[in-house]
């Protein structure tokens, strides 16, 4: 039975045993060792540093390295075959029959680079959008993070909770309302074949331009430019609104759940394009009165203070940070004050051990007081919250169309990424042989998938520039690129017999190229575990297209219906099986389809 331990800690693991056995009286924490890629220009798979070990050995680098080495061959022959000395490093080269070994197993174990239940669980908030205006492109990389990290913790071995937290509530709501009050006639979804969330987003910019005039005539008086917002009677409408909306009156709160409706439903189809989903639904309308309640148990345990105008506040200056508002002085909430209702919520509901919260950058202030807040009042929630802080995307001027003339629809840039993946795939003469419906779905698959592998393929925390062409491009870092690596082996399994009935017997050397393969297919599955660790999508989608480009390299020198014998291509045929099974699945955990053919 092949070991489930992963190559790396397999070789740690057995030098630690090997330098116990030949230095009885090294401490063992001496024995924790780094280990690498050996170097293209030196013989061998991977590298132990022996720095550290020379000192508490007493050894020269030389034969400290000879030592060792024979020592692991001699004693591990089914692991290691040879092994080199290239100053401080011991190079280990990894035997062929435990590569083969490996192959077998990995080719008879559906779930591939999955690991075992956890029994615990995370919890992942991503989207948390509002009910007055559609998403836009800024939504993208939040959910595209927030579905590949929940794949990617899922296959850790975690239960996964996607929750998406609505920002149902609050003068902007009012906003919408208000002015589809004043100038909608009785306009709905049916009647202007508008998606709802479009519907209630033209309200709105609607309300935004009424308020921009009244300030205007404000202004024209005389007014400086907050006092005339303030006055201005469209605002004063929309906070008589949603005092109304507070004291739960009828009329309103009837029209509020209409355009919510609207809105929840063009949600529903926009996600659907986007091909993510979620498990639960939390909703502020529901969550800032407990958030009020834990406010006034704060107050009890005395964390919290109240100011002479009646606001609550939290001095956090003992922890290098300033006051929070946490209550305002007519006894309204803050968002801070529904986001502690809202993490107390679902902790009372899951006990999870970690709450991830996808949210941007601009954020990682509140997300830090949010978390001194919970830890002060003895809430569990506080331990476990994770702020996946991500930095924001940016556009070239001019590529991508906006709605509203002011900020990108989510909607505009999926239909647009689909045109230029049929574009692009019309002008390289790749549409002979499918059909219409074939085409379409294809040019979803390559245009969805351009777009989200190029918000993943950085770290989160980092700021970039989303260029439509770059990302569709067949040779570049792209989603395109690892897709055609996916449906060329598809096309070379579909020429070439496999032999599944017999476990094929591997006796050929391998080559320089197919070792490598079989190197970095097994991998996988820790890959995924320090994506998880590190909550960091981006190690996954760089190491497919590693995958992808050394199966290119691969093929490039390699025939498989020419092999030199059947065994030599029944053994290529195996590792591509494995390297289209792992591509595909990588792909998978960051939400992107792979076609079999292109």
């Amino acid at each position: 039975m092949q070991s489930e331990t992963h190559l790396p800690e397999l070789i740690k693991a057995e030098a630690a045993k090997a330098l116990q056995t030949l230095f009885p009286d090294l401490p063992a924490e001496v024995a924790k060792l780094t280990l690498a890629p050996t170097k293209p220009e030196f013989e061998g798979d991977y590298s132990l540093v022996l720095f550290p070990l020379l000192k508490p050995t007493g050894s020269r680098p030389q034969e400290l390295g000879e030592k060792l080495g024979e020592f692991l061959i001699k004693n591990n022959s089914t692991l290691f075959k040879a092994y080199s000395i290239s100053g401080g490093f011991l190079n280990l080269s990894v035997s062929e029959a435990y590569l083969f070994n490996w192959l077998s197993a990995a080719l008879n174990q559906p779930n591939f680079g999955r690991a075992k239940s956890l029994n615990k669980k995370v919890m992942v908030e991503y989207s948390s959008p509002n009910t007055n205006k559609p998403l836009h492109f800024g939504h993208l990389r939040n959910i595209f993070l927030g579905y590949a990290m929940s794949n990617i913790l899922s296959a850790a071995g975690y239960e996964v909770i996607k929750a998406n937290l609505i920002n149902d509530r609050g003068i902007h709501i009012c906003k919408s309302m208000l002015a589809w009050l004043e100038f909608g006639n009785g306009e709905t979804p049916e009647s202007s074949g508008m998606k709802g969330d479009h519907l209630v987003g033209k309200y709105y910019v609607r309300f935004n331009d009424w308020l921009k005039e009244q300030v205007a005539e404000g202004l024209a008086q005389g007014k400086d430019k907050e006092r005339a917002e303030k006055e201005a009677p469209a605002m004063k409408m929309a906070q008589q609104l949603l005092i109304k909306w507070e004291a739960g009156d009828e009329e309103t709160v009837a029209l509020w759940k209409k355009m919510n409706d609207w809105v929840y439903a063009g949600f529903d189809k926009s996600y659907e394009t986007l091909g993510v989903d979620f498990d639960e639904f939390y909703y502020e309308s529901n969550t800032y009165l407990l958030g009020k309640k834990i406010v006034d148990k704060g107050l009890e345990k005395g964390v919290l203070f109240k100011k002479e105008d009646g606001s609550v506040w939290i001095d956090l200056a003992a922890d290098g940070l300033d006051q929070k508002l946490l209550l305002r002085s007519d006894g309204t909430s803050v968002y801070m004050t529904q986001d502690l209702g809202t993490a107390v919520l679902r902790y009372e509901k899951h006990q999870q051990e970690q709450s991830i919260y996808v949210i941007g950058d601009e954020q990682n202030y509140h997300m830090q007081v949010l978390k001194l807040i919970l830890q002060k009042m003895d809430e569990p929630a506080g331990d476990g919250l994770y702020h996946l802080s991500y930095g924001m995307v940016e556009l070239p001027t001019g590529k991508l169309k906006s709605r509203e003339g002011t900020v990108v629809d989510a909607d505009d840039t999926v239909e647009e990424m689909v045109a230029l993946a049929k574009s692009e795939t019309e002008k390289a003469g790749k549409t002979e042989g499918f059909s219409e419906p074939e085409l379409q779905t294809l040019y979803k698959q390559i245009g969805l998938g351009a777009l989200k592998f190029y918000l993943l393929r950085v770290e989160p925390k980092k700021k970039l520039i989303f260029n439509p062409e770059e990302s569709i491009d067949l040779h570049g870092f792209t989603a395109s690129f690892i897709q055609y690596a996916h449906a060329r082996i598809c096309s070379i399994l579909r020429k070439n017999e496999t032999d599944k009935n017999e476990t094929v017997k591997f006796h050929e050397p391998l080559t320089n190229l197919e070792k490598q393969l079989i190197l970095e297919l097994e991998k996988y599955p820790s890959v995924i575990l320090t994506s998880a660790q590190n909550h960091n999508p981006s190690s996954v989608a760089n190491y497919a297209f590693a995958l992808a480009q050394l199966f290119n390299s691969f093929y490039d020198k390699h025939s498989i219906a020419k092999a030199e014998n059947e065994e030599k291509k029944q053994l290529r045929l195996s590792i591509i099986i494995m390297v289209k099974t792992v591509l595909k699945n990588s792909m998978q955990l960051l939400g992107i389809q792979v076609p079999d053919r292109m």
